[in-house]
């Protein structure tokens, strides 16, 4: 019987922020897996090592994390006044199964650095020594993002001394403004608060009643106050994820939060959405020791936040998540702006399982409707290695 030989493909492993993830260029690609469709999806798996029983990724260039499970492709951009069309694809780890639904606000940090190195910008915007401006077209979610990229001697700079907490190492920093992140009217839950309130009571039955703050910035993302699910919010990843009664509280409670939010129409329609919305409780700022013995005292920061990512709570901020936590702290009478002392704010820091973030938001309140015009961040990128990924050819 004669086995597929190996195809190899040009590819990027690539760490944005505290995620990590392979990068591929659009018409890098074979002609089948250039589109959307069974046949990308069934490469992307198998780059990654999906499904995997054993949630490992032993056979793949996954980590079995929410964090480490992903795939990017890039490619010039078809939007005007753009340098590069982003598309992400968070891959499941034990379903076969690829989430189109929402950005890595992490892996953006390696778009743009990705996007200079393999000719995606133009030459003439590049220069050789300071910031290149890279203009990022987000398509899963139909936003601009803005990369503020360092360059030496016309290359993208990598090394630095900026640190950031859920990264071993230091590195450049790159600054990335989400512009306009609220959700269009035509995006699953419509305006930035899908359901015209600032605080909801969200039901979830057999679970509970909860005020929650429902809010798609960033990235949809359900708020609910620690305390009302019995938990003070500085808790570390093993507290819930070894718990696999709160993973199923939280499963429901993300399940009927998108249901409120008008993401699915039925809560069995959650199970094929798994990347959004995300859940996230919030609490007063509060002393905790982090995940790598670094103490993070009351008065380093403003709140304290958990959030969950493919059904397991975060090691440390997903970058989208930030945005909607800098977008809610700037609007008074969130949850998570009360958490934070309830007073009108710029920026926040807030404390998660690996230490703390701060993350800035410009919110107006026009016509009694919020708008925020951007929120902002810092992260950084490096390429970890490059070459080529090698599949079963036919998969």
């Amino acid at each position: 019987m004669m086995s597929a030989p190996q195809i190899k493909i040009p590819a990027t492993y690539m760490r944005g922020g505290t995620s990590k993830g392979v990068f591929f260029k659009l018409d890098d690609l074979p002609a089948s897996a250039q589109q959307a469709g069974a046949a990308r999806d069934n490469l992307l798996l198998r780059v990654i090592g999906s499904p995997d029983p054993y949630a490992k990724h032993t056979d793949g260039m996954g980590g079995a994390t929410s964090s480490t499970s992903k795939t990017v492709i890039l490619s010039k951009s078809s939007q005007p006044n753009h340098d590069v069309d982003y598309l992400f694809g968070q891959v499941a780890i034990d379903k076969p199964f690829i989430d189109w639904s929402g950005n890595c606000g992490n892996l953006t940090a390696a778009v743009g650095s990705f996007a200079i190195s393999n000719g995606l910008v133009a030459a003439d915007r590049i220069p050789e020594n300071g910031v290149c401006i890279v203009r990022i077209w987000q398509a899963n979610i139909k936003k601009t993002i803005i990369a503020h990229v360092p360059i030496t001697n016309g290359e993208v700079q990598e090394t630095g001394d900026f640190e950031l907490d859920g990264v071993t190492f230091p590195a450049a920093e790159v600054q990335i403004e989400f512009l306009d992140p609220a959700a269009d009217e035509a995006d699953g839950g419509g305006a930035m608060f899908p359901t015209g309130n600032l605080v909801d009571d969200l039901e979830v039955p057999g679970v509970g009643n909860f005020k929650a703050t429902l809010i798609n910035a960033g990235i949809p993302t359900i708020f609910i106050n620690a305390a009302d699910i019995g938990y003070t919010g500085v808790e570390l990843q093993d507290v819930i994820n070894n718990d696999t009664k709160a993973l199923a509280m939280f499963e429901t409670i993300r399940a009927y939060g998108a249901l409120k939010m008008g993401l699915i129409k039925d809560v069995s329609e959650a199970a094929a959405r798994q990347h959004t919305p995300k859940v996230a409780f919030v609490a007063p700022a509060t002393g905790y020791v982090s995940s790598s013995g670094k103490q993070v005292t009351a008065t380093d920061i403003d709140l304290v936040v958990r959030a969950l990512s493919m059904g397991k709570l975060h090691h440390a901020m997903m970058g989208t998540a930030a945005v909607a936590i800098g977008t809610a702290a700037a609007i008074p009478g969130t949850l998570v702006n009360i958490a934070a002392g309830g007073v009108e704010r710029e920026a926040v820091r807030f404390g998660h399982p690996s230490g703390t973030l701060r993350v800035g938001a410009e919110a107006k309140l026009i016509d009694n409707n919020w708008q925020v015009t951007k929120a902002i961040m810092s992260r950084s990128a490096r390429v970890l290695m490059e070459g080529w990924v090698r599949v079963p050819m036919g998969v």
